[in-house]
């Protein structure tokens, strides 16, 4: 199992959350790695987050959600 993280976009503040802003796959899809997996945004930062393995995606998170940097936004397992 391979732990997807909200990256820290805002350097400084360990604390800093950010919102789940779309996902880009379905929860329980089959993912390749390098696939593009949701998009995040913190202040005004946004970025996408790729799957770095292969498998099925398990969802932690909805789109909208307020999420700490760091945190586990999905699993694939």
């Amino acid at each position: 199992m391979t732990e997807v993280l909200f990256p820290r976009l805002k350097e400084g503040d360990p604390d800093a959350e950010g919102v789940l802003v779309t996902w880009f796959a379905q929860d329980g899809d089959a993912v390749t790695e390098g696939d593009l997996l949701c998009e995040v945004q913190v202040d005004k930062t946004s970025a996408d987050v790729e799957s770095s393995s292969t498998g099925t995606v398990r969802f932690k998170f909805a789109e909208g959600d307020v999420v700490r940097q760091g945190a586990v936004v999905a699993t694939v397992e």
